[in-house]
């Protein structure tokens, strides 16, 4: 299995002198292609701020980077990894627009032309089970519902990597097992997809490694 992305010496502190805090200080952190991890640790080990840093939304220290065996500097975030990789946030944010809108938003940002576009969205819809919900805003939606339509606006992006941030913490019953369902379809794919959460459902999907956050270093596990 060929690396996508490592990251050696990556280092989140906040404060400076001696109220300095470091968060963590991950020696190594590999992510392969077309993988599966579960982001695991305790609340406030910094799983949310590690997606939010690889996402360029956060800014930390970093010795050497490697994207797809090309070196790289994190800081300015490079148009290597913008491209490449899309965030789900747990409470997802949804423009005041149309359901099929907003999916195709990130594609139209990019210049796709139109037809292009209204393809995409329509599969990443039929996908999701979204297509009913094309033309509702947003606003009207259940919690199932925002993370699918995330979902669906993440996939049309085609990411090389995935990082989804608690993406069943809110769910429960049929919508939790429908946002389950399409993870493993992701990563079949092609895309590499990093999940932190504390789902054991989530944890336990054929082929998804468990990386863990604890004390400020990253431990490799296997999931059973």
């Amino acid at each position: 299995m060929s690396a996508l992305l490592v990251i050696e010496q990556l280092r989140k502190q906040f404060g400076s002198g001696r109220e300095a805090r470091t968060l963590f200080a991950i020696e190594r952190l590999t992510i392969d292609a077309a993988s599966a991890y579960a982001l695991t640790g305790v609340n406030g080990a910094g799983k949310s701020t590690l997606l939010r840093i690889l996402a360029g939304l956060e800014p930390a220290e970093a010795g050497t980077v490697w994207f797809d065996g090309r070196p790289l500097a994190l800081s300015p975030y490079p148009a290597a990894l913008r491209a490449a990789v899309a965030y789900v946030h747990q409470h997802p944010i949804m423009f005041s627009t149309s359901v099929a809108r907003n999916i195709g938003y990130g594609l139209r940002a990019r210049g796709v032309d139109q037809k292009l576009v209204q393809s995409a969205v329509d599969e990443a819809m039929a996908w999701a089970g979204v297509d009913h919900l094309r033309h509702s805003d947003p606003v009207s939606l259940s919690g199932g519902e925002k993370q699918r339509v995330a979902l669906a606006r993440a996939k049309v992006l085609r990411p090389r990597l995935l990082l989804l941030d608690e993406p069943t913490s809110n769910l429960d019953g049929a919508a939790r097992e429908q946002v389950i369902a399409l993870i493993p379809t992701l990563i079949k794919a092609g895309s590499s997809v990093i999940m932190a959460c504390h789902d054991p459902d989530l944890i336990g999907l054929p082929g998804v490694q468990r990386i863990k956050l604890r004390d400020g270093h990253i431990e490799y596990r296997q999931t059973p």
